[in-house]
This record gives C-alpha cells, structure tokens and sequence, in this order.
C-alpha cells in the first residue's frame, strides 16, 4: 500500500497537469525520498483533450491512475471518485491548474505528523479575479455559519487527510457531496498551514456563478437544517410584527386617527414578506427536491473506464 495518494480532479487541464504532476515527484523525489506514492487523475468529463494525457501518463508509468467519469459530476464528485479509487495512508487533494504550492507539500504533511488528521493549506492572499475571491468569501462563511467548524478554521482546495478520514468520507453515497461538511463530521482534529497561493498556470477558473451557487446549496441542504430553522424565525417575527401593526390600527381606528396615506409602506410590506415567503418556500422545495433524488439512487458520479498498470480493487461507490 502506498504511503500517499494525491488526488487530482481534471478539468479543461490538457496543458497543465503534465506540469503539475511533474512538480509532484520532483516535491516527493527532494523531500520524501523514502516513500511510496500513487497520483489519481479524474477526468471530470473535460471537453478537451486532458484524458488522452491521462491516459498516456497512466500506460507508462505505474504510480499513475487515470479515472474517466462519464459526464460532467463537478468538483466534489470527481474528487470522491478519485478518492474511491486511492488506497494510501495520507490522501493529499489539489487541483489542476498549478496554483496550489507543491513546494509547502512537505509543511502539510508534517502538521499532519504532529498527530492532526485533516490539514489546509491556508493562502493570505488568493490570486483569482473578484468574482471568484467572492464566491470563495461566500462558501467559507456560509461554513462557518452552517457547519459549526473549529474556531478560526482556514480552508482550501489543497489539503492533506489521513486515510480512515476519506474511507469515513466514502461511505457518503448521495449525490450532493460537500467534502468540508464530510470532513467536519468525521473529525474536528483539524489544523492548516500558512503559504503563497500561486498564479494559474494557464486559463481561468471553470467557476461559474451557477457552479459557485450549487455548491453553496450543497452545504445548505446536504448538512444543516439551519436553514429551515432560520425561516422558522422568519416566520415569527414577521407574525409579530403584524400582530403588533394590528393593534395599531385597532388604537388608531379607536381614537379616530386613520388616514388614507400609508399605502406605500403597505405594498412595501407586502413585497417584502411575500418575497420572504417565496424564498423560504423555495428552500424547502430545494430540500425535497433533493431528497427525491436521494431517494432515486442518482449517483454520485459514473466511471466510463479506468486506465494505469496498477489498478486499485476497491471502489469508494459499492
């Protein structure tokens, strides 16, 4: 059994992960020169030609293993397809596009030696454009808000985490995976490292704001229900405040000091709980929708084929 596994989701990366994987051993080959590794490369149903480069890496060398999912699942998918596929003590998770800094690999894992069984890579400063600083902003609070994590815990897409944490995170079969909420309820033994976050090597962030605001729903609805607890409170007050408007108006319509003029605020009010109302019940129709998917067995995600020497036995969906 390998030592470690790094896992790779792979999307629109033909020119980069030649590059990234290269960093990889050249990282290992300096500073871990005793221990035994695999790289997993999922093809997150890319349009270009990444898996032509996957599997060309995975036929020639015997620590490469190239996974190929039928359509496109995202991120979070493509990693616990990767994931199903690893066997490694520690598995160390990054992208493809070059910004996560290899040369901090060694950091991690000896945070993660100190006895810590999930470790980030924290970056003071992120080089992505606004939008994506924002969307990043936005998950971190929303798991903050939703996931009750470890006081000031600092995040990202590069990690490393002992083997029994991603097992644990297998058994997760549904088709909304969130990983920070997997991990937060696997383990609260957490710690993260400070480092430089590079540039991209090539091209911009497959991001979308419809990609971004799917995955905050993930974490919404997948691991808290304070989302409908909050509606709830919603509920209240707004039943509060118009009980309290109506005794207004009964005092005002006693002492004879009803007017005309007010309707403005009326219809104000009127959008404003409606639009609440409209929300909440959307939410909630977010909930079952996705409850009836669960309920349908969609996968998570669907292997197309598998390519490299070594194959593993094991998969993270049985």
């Amino acid at each position: 059994m390998p030592k470690f596994s790094f896992v790779i989701p792979c999307y629109r990366s033909e020119k980069t992960i030649t590059t990234v994987v290269a960093e990889i051993k050249s990282e290992m080959a300096a500073k871990r020169p005793g221990d035994t590794y695999e790289i997993v490369l999922v093809n997150d149903c890319s349009p270009d030609g990444v898996w032509n480069v996957i599997e060309k890496m995975a036929s020639t060398e015997d620590n490469v293993i190239g996974v190929n999912l039928a359509k496109n699942f995202g991120q979070h998918s493509a990693l616990m397809a990767g994931y199903g596929k690893c066997s490694g003590e520690y598995v160390v998770s990054l992208d493809d596009d070059g910004q996560a800094p290899l040369d901090s690999l060694n950091d991690l894992i000896l945070k993660i030696e100190e006895g810590y069984d999930v470790v980030y890579a924290y970056y003071h400063e992120i080089k992505q454009n606004i939008f994506r600083r924002f969307g990043s902003w936005m998950a971190g609070l929303m798991g903050k808000i939703m996931l009750d994590p470890p006081k000031d815990m600092k995040g990202s897409s590069f990690y490393v985490a002992r083997g029994f944490v991603i097992r644990e995170m297998c058994k997760y079969k549904n088709a909304f995976p969130y990983l920070m909420g997997l991990v937060l309820r696997t383990t609260r033994k957490i710690a993260w490292v400070e480092t430089q976050h590079r540039s991209r090597l090539e091209g911009t962030s497959g991001y979308s704001f419809w990609r971004l605001l799917s995955l905050w729903l993930n974490g919404f609805t997948a691991f808290s229900v304070k989302p409908l607890e909050f509606s709830t409170f919603l509920g209240m007050f707004f039943a509060v405040v118009g009980f309290i408007y109506a005794i207004v108006i009964v005092v005002q319509r006693i002492i004879g000091d009803i007017t005309v003029a007010g309707w403005s605020s009326i219809i104000a009010l009127m959008l404003i709980i409606g639009g609440s109302i409209l929300m909440m019940l959307g939410l909630i129709g977010e909930y079952i929708g996705r409850i009836y998917i669960c309920i349908n067995d969609s996968p998570q995600y669907v292997i197309k084929e598998i390519a490299g020497r070594s194959l593993p036995k094991e998969d993270c969906s049985k």
